[in-house]
């Protein structure tokens, strides 16, 4: 006999587990959640703060605030008469840091790396397992965009910068310029006369030397404050965020992120931890969300009705931590009315060369007649792109740890068919909203770069977030709240199967993931679903195989010869087949088609999927 092993994907045979069953979901509802919290309604809530000076790194830690990395996870206790909360992630954990000489579990050769590597360690005290794999936390994001040129600190496009004469475009003060927040932490507790409403916040400020109660009301003190609260067992999680700018730290960012579970988010080239469980690929998704601003952050603010963030080359391959040649890519919406395009006829430079609509057809930045200007703020090429446009305006080389290229957006008309808003002003400070935009479609249709000749990438979105950069403005305050978070795509997404040439569902191409240095596809299966099996030639029946049960093992364990023909015997899969169904043609004609051994001709196409033995129940992994 002809074995045939198929030990790349562990070969499995589900008989329409994998891609019918999904197809059959989808015709009753229409869509899933991406995320691990869907709709932010889990009272069991998982969040963690990070924090980043201009080039997305750490650099220096705050005395007595170790690495900045906290996270606030919790699960309910209800077997008590009283409701109690056991916390997962304590005051020792969170305070880790390489300055206070904490270092816990965890090792690293520098500030950075370290900080890198407690998202991880703080990620498994948090994590919840789920289909089809565990997620850890919601993300706030803090950012100065503070920069000492004079240090040389932050790489320029991804190589060694040189020291340069500080501008007006990097706000410093000076040496330190570029310091990490201090971050307190209320740990969410239990609230409210009837003890059912849950509370907690992280705070903090840049202005290392100031008070950091008086934030909120004290002169030229930058501050921060976000605080979520929920009623146990009802609604959403309502998120409040309060930012506040000083003239020391006159450009800051807040965000809240919903980011990939494991390999890079957007920005960020180290692992990353995350909400989203699923990562997003265009055009298949749709974010909802309720905002709701109160203060807008000044003139000048870049306030993100959504940010979405990711990472691949300018030949289209994915990023693989090689800081020189991966491209963040961003693209966002600003709702601040006051915000103007700067994309203009005169302008070209600050536009995108092409606008895609709805229906396809693009529409070049030279036609002056129908490329809708207005409609863009600004469109910035990466700076190690080698065919670019021209006329073309290069990203900040700074703000990155590696080259980018953003595109940003405001509200237009054009935008109304992935129901983003059409009008200045919607949305915004008296408008609260509850959004559903198409951001896969969109995400789709807008231009980003890449190298000619490349075959166009797959778009894939490991950050989705929104939230406020307040731009060099001295005493600005941003204050909004977020609930209701979800990110959601059809339920068919997830039937996107790669079959054999007998039509056996193999492998999931829906859900791509890091494996530590590149981007693979994920085995998408559930335990109860797999079957590890060979093929073997039928040697009396010309064109047949037999589908035969292999003992399972780890995918790097072949054993031996001898012990895998021994592990074969008297494993034929046996089916009983109903007239009715048509699938009398499949039986040899000696063969009584009341139990028969299942055997498949290898040009047909169609498997009876009832009833096979299920295994032992044992996860295969």
């Amino acid at each position: 006999m002809e074995v045939y092993w198929r030990w790349g994907c562990l070969r499995l045979i589900m008989l329409f587990f994998c891609c019918f069953e999904f197809h059959v979901m989808a015709s009753t509802k229409h869509y899933i959640s991406a995320i691990g919290d869907p709709g932010m309604r889990r009272d069991n809530l998982r969040v963690a703060i990070e924090s980043w000076n201009q080039c997305n790194e750490v650099g220096e830690e705050v005395s007595d605030m170790g690495s900045p990395r906290m996270a606030d996870c919790f699960d309910i206790d209800n077997t008590t008469s009283s409701v109690r909360l056991i916390h997962k992630v304590d005051n020792v954990d969170n305070k880790l840091g390489m300055l206070n000489g904490s270092y816990g579990e965890i090792k690293a050769k520098s500030i950075d790396l370290y900080a890198a590597e407690k998202e991880i360690y703080l990620g498994k005290k948090c994590q919840v397992e789920d289909e089809p794999r565990p997620w850890q936390f919601w993300m706030i994001m803090l950012k100065s965009g503070n920069m000492d040129t004079l240090a040389a600190i932050c790489p320029e496009n991804g190589k060694k910068a040189k020291p340069f004469r500080q501008d007006s475009r990097f706000p410093c003060f000076g040496k330190g310029c570029m310091n990490m927040p201090t971050i307190y932490h209320d740990y969410t507790s239990i609230h409210g006369k009837d003890n059912n409403t849950l509370r907690g916040s992280f705070y903090g400020t840049w202005d290392l030397d100031a008070n950091v109660r008086n934030g909120v009301i004290g002169n030229d003190t930058s501050y921060y404050n976000v605080t979520w609260v929920k009623e146990i067992g009802k609604g959403s999680w309502i998120f409040h965020h309060f930012l506040k700018t000083s003239s020391r730290y006159p450009w800051l960012m807040l965000y809240l992120r919903s980011d990939a579970t494991t390999g890079f988010s957007g920005g960020y080239h180290y692992q990353t931890r995350g909400m989203s469980k699923i990562v997003p690929r265009s055009p298949n998704f749709k974010v909802r969300f309720t905002l709701n601003i109160t203060k807008g952050g000044g003139p000048k603010s870049q306030f993100y009705l959504l940010d979405m963030g990711s990472c691949w080359k300018n030949n289209g391959k994915p990023c693989d931590g090689d800081v020189t040649t991966d491209v963040t890519r961003y693209s966002e919406m600003i709702i601040n009315p006051n915000v103007e395009a700067w994309c203009k006829p005169d302008h070209l430079d600050a536009c995108p060369p092409y606008h895609t609509l709805p229906n396809g057809t693009r529409i070049h930045r030279t036609d002056k007649n129908n490329f809708p200007y207005d409609a863009y703020h600004i469109y910035c090429s990466p700076g190690n792109g080698e065919h670019l446009e021209e006329p073309y305006n290069l990203c900040d080389a700074y703000s990155n740890p590696q080259p980018q290229e953003i595109l940003q957006i405001l509200p237009h008309k054009v935008w109304g068919d992935y129901g983003y808003p059409t009008k200045k002003g919607e949305g915004w400070i008296g408008d609260p909203r509850t959004w559903e935009l198409d951001v896969g479609r969109l995400s789709q249709s807008i231009y980003f770069y890449q190298d000619p000749g490349t075959k166009p990438v797959e778009r894939h979105w490991p950050s989705i977030d929104l939230g406020v950069e307040i731009y060099i403005r001295n005493d600005e305050i941003a204050e909004w709240t977020v609930s209701d978070f979800d990110i959601i795509m059809p339920k068919d997404y997830i039937s996107d199967c790669k079959k054999d040439k007998f039509d056996f569902p193999l492998m999931n191409f829906s859900h791509l993931a890091h494996n530590e240095t590149n981007l693979v596809y994920d085995l998408f299966i559930f335990a109860s679903q797999a079957k590890k099996v060979f093929y073997v030639n039928d040697e009396k029946h010309n064109g047949w195989i037999i589908v035969k049960h292999a003992k399972r093992r780890d995918v790097f364990d072949m054993g031996d010869e001898s012990s895998l023909y021994r592990e074969q015997e008297n494993e034929e899969i046996y089916v009983e087949f109903d007239d009715t169904y048509g699938t009398s043609n499949w039986v040899r004609s000696e063969v009584d088609d009341k139990g028969m051994k299942v055997t498949v001709e290898m040009e047909n196409k169609h498997i009876e999927e009832d009833p096979i033995d299920e295994h032992n129940g044992e996860d295969i992994f």
